[in-house]
């Protein structure tokens, strides 16, 4: 049993990581900003705790993610406001970062997307560039911690239903439904060959348990 914090609790794929993770006995606290959410977040199993991480400063979040095992990052500002983005998606995804390695909450999974990083190639007077910007920095920072991470890059999000397969290697456009990327997540969870790693992905033909996992050393 593992004590799994998600940030972005009533997100599309939180909302379908938490019922995964308390299926397999995990104890779930899934970080909402909005009460009105916490009935829809407590159905799947998971513990709603209102908190509003665009707002807390690293010492309060230290106080949200103390007494887990891990965290996951799957809060977003939705887009079309580049300021909030940078606000969610960089900062408080940045301190976050900070306070699990300040709480000793070491296991740290991130949703990110597919071509993240400093040569995203997103030009500037695109409406994505906040965003690509945003999640390239986040990304880094996490890497450049000492928390024991992974980094999860699925491509286009649908809304399919699930299909337990996936390809890493060469995984074309990326396009993989929400339901597949929460599934993911909960794999990579358990297994620690993805510590350190940095995750590309869309839905394909390989089992997941299988595609997440390294084997060869």
């Amino acid at each position: 049993m593992s004590r799994v914090l998600i940030i972005g609790g009533h997100g599309k794929i939180a909302l379908r990581l938490a019922p995964l993770l308390v299926e397999r006995g995990d104890v779930v606290t899934s970080v909402i900003r909005n009460p009105d959410h916490q009935d829809e977040v407590a159905a799947t199993g998971a513990i709603p705790l209102i908190a509003d991480v665009e707002n807390l400063d690293v010492e309060d979040l230290v106080t949200v993610v103390e007494g887990q095992d891990a965290v996951v990052w799957s809060a977003g500002a939705g887009g079309g406001n580049p300021q909030r983005t940078y606000a969610v998606d960089r900062d408080a995804a940045m301190r976050s970062m900070d306070a699990a390695n300040e709480a000793g909450v070491m296991r740290y999974v991130m949703v990110s997307y597919l071509g993240a990083g400093p040569d995203h190639g997103v030009p500037e007077d695109n409406s994505f560039f906040a965003y690509a910007e945003a999640k390239a920095a986040a990304d880094e920072h996490l890497r450049a911690s000492a928390l024991d991470y992974t980094i999860l890059q699925p491509g286009p999000l649908t809304m399919e239903e699930p299909t337990g397969l996936i390809e890493v290697v060469n995984p074309g456009d990326g396009r993989v439904s929400r339901a597949d990327v929460a599934a993911v997540a909960a794999a990579v969870l358990a297994d620690d060959s993805t510590v350190g790693r940095t995750i590309p992905f869309g839905n394909g033909g390989t089992s997941i348990a299988e595609a997440v996992t390294v084997t060869e050393v």
